[in-house]
């Protein structure tokens, strides 16, 4: 009996989870909303649904990843400067928001429409749930070194609570990107600069200039 002949063909690569993600962002900002199904998705871009699910389990899942990757790749980023572990807590933070900052703008479209979905963000989308967990992560590590410093004043009834504070301050800031328009976001700059001055003003010493100047800067960005 003639044995069978092995296929020559081979098989096909899985789709990687950048392929997907690029595809379903572009697919997102085409048509403003999420497909219709996975497999509607897949069947579009040639793929199994199986590969979908490979990468994540759900378009919801999907984002949540987007996001996470966004707040990885800043602390990765961050890290991998050999100067970052010199910086102050204070300078730590700033070094975050900035270089986030430069990351999102990379993906401004697909970003301000997965914040359009929300105005307020005191109850946290499932997109930012990992991203959340993440930031509170490192402030967490950075609140607890300006501890050590002496920049982070030891407060027992909210030293616990930093972490959840800067996320407060985190989503206002990420409130204020999404509705900026100044050239090259250049507010937003200054949004960060002076309002993670007051931040640790607030938790150390010396709140009362510093709260002065950022209310001036809210005041004339209202009016301009």
């Amino acid at each position: 009996m003639e044995k069978a002949k092995k296929s020559t063909r081979k098989a096909k690569a899985p789709a990687s989870a950048e392929f997907l993600t690029e595809a379903y962002q572009k697919h997102l900002l085409l048509h403003g909303k999420q497909p219709s199904t996975v497999y509607q998705f897949c069947h579009d871009l040639g793929l199994a649904e199986a590969d979908f699910y490979k990468v994540a389990g759900s378009f919801e899942a999907l984002e949540k990843k987007i996001w996470l990757g966004y707040a990885e790749q800043t602390i990765t980023r961050l890290e991998s400067d050999k100067d970052f572990e010199k910086f102050s807590a204070r300078e730590k933070f700033l070094a975050f928001y900035f270089t986030l900052a430069e990351t999102l703008k990379q993906n401004r479209s697909f970003c301000v429409l997965l914040l359009n979905r929300h105005k307020k963000l005191e109850i946290v989308p499932g997109f930012l749930q990992s991203f959340k967990n993440a930031f509170e992560e490192f402030a967490g590590r950075i609140v607890m070194e300006g501890k050590v410093s002496g920049e982070v004043a030891e407060r027992p009834l909210l030293d616990k609570r930093y972490p959840q504070l800067f996320w407060v301050h985190m989503s206002l800031l990420l409130l204020f990107w999404k509705d900026d328009d100044s050239p090259d976001f250049e507010k937003t700059d200054v949004f960060i600069e002076k309002s993670v001055n007051l931040a640790f003003d607030l938790i150390g010493k010396g709140a009362l200039d510093s709260a002065i100047d950022f209310g001036k800067f809210l005041y004339q960005s209202r009016m301009n």
